[in-house]
């Protein structure tokens, strides 16, 4: 009977510790932030309908070529990616992909106000402008301007499932390294420090340091983990944010599944190796007694 009570005892301050203690110091560590919001509700909704066709003719008239390449349409970027990282401090992207990674909200809110878009305001402004020019139209409807540009960008993205690796090398390896993966960036290292402020991280190792979890808040807007950061908002759909999240995960841990097995294993074996301890314990004090 003594040794249950001292049993009970220890197993109370175990779990005040577990529920009580531990969750109060994550929180403190790792503070409670809204979930991600891959509808992208302070940008505002986009009703209008696009024209592909007439979107095509937008894109080429309002000087979008002279930034970004469409290498799936044959259109090649104007520059190479050392004069474009000395130009805007960041090589812009190529748009082959852009209408399967980006959200649509997202990308009508980005031709329209980059700034506002990847929420970056506190960083750009009227003296400092953002590199990527704001559309402001071509005569007409400029909101139907926009949506028909988007909806070229649609036409013109890859129909069949792009493969994780592929989705990162668009969506982020114009910033960052993942020297696992053999993966360099595309933009001078010395324009990239000076347009961020900083060298963007490697980010080989970033799931082991950071978790999915906090990776699918970061991503989707920067500012909720890391206040003032100079990373944008990347504004990817949520299907390619997980397939970024999954390539990390690919590269930085590719051990989680057999380690997460390994775990229950071993909690089974602890288990039985429990049972079997008590079972000894109580087959030997009832020799003694």
């Amino acid at each position: 009977m003594r040794e249950l009570k001292i049993l009970a005892v220890v197993i109370f301050f175990t779990a005040v510790v577990y529920w009580g203690v531990e969750p109060f110091a994550h929180s403190q560590m790792h503070p409670h932030v809204a979930p991600a919001d891959f509808a992208f509700k302070d940008l505002g909704a986009s009703d209008k309908k696009g024209d592909a066709t007439k979107g095509a003719e937008t894109f080429l008239s309002a000087g979008c070529t002279g930034c970004h390449g469409i290498s799936s349409q044959g259109m090649p970027a104007p520059m190479d990616n050392a004069s474009a990282s000395a130009t805007f401090g960041v090589v812009p992207p190529d748009l082959s992909t852009a209408g399967a990674l980006y959200d649509k909200n997202f990308l009508v809110a980005l031709i329209k106000n980059p700034t506002k878009a990847l929420n970056v305001e506190h960083k750009f402004n009227e003296t400092r402008p953002h590199p990527m020019i704001q559309f402001f139209g071509l005569g007409g409807d400029l909101d139907q301007e926009v949506a028909d540009i988007v909806a070229y960008l649609q036409s013109i993205a890859p129909v069949a499932p792009m493969d994780d690796k592929k989705v990162f090398t668009d969506a982020c390896q114009r910033c960052h390294d993942m020297k696992y993966d053999k993966i360099m960036s595309t933009t001078d290292k010395d324009a990239l420090k000076a347009y961020m402020g900083t060298i963007p991280p490697d980010l080989s190792m970033m799931i082991r340091s950071k978790g999915a979890e906090y990776l699918t808040t970061f991503i989707n807007n920067p500012q909720k983990q890391l206040a003032g950061t100079s990373m944008p908002r990347v504004g990817l759909s949520e299907k390619a944010q997980n397939q970024v999240i999954t390539y990390m995960e690919k590269v930085g841990d590719s051990k989680k599944a057999e380690r997460d097995d390994l775990g229950y294993k071993l909690i089974g074996y602890m288990a039985l190796f429990t049972l079997l301890a008590y079972l000894w314990k109580v087959k030997i004090w009832r020799e003694v007694h």
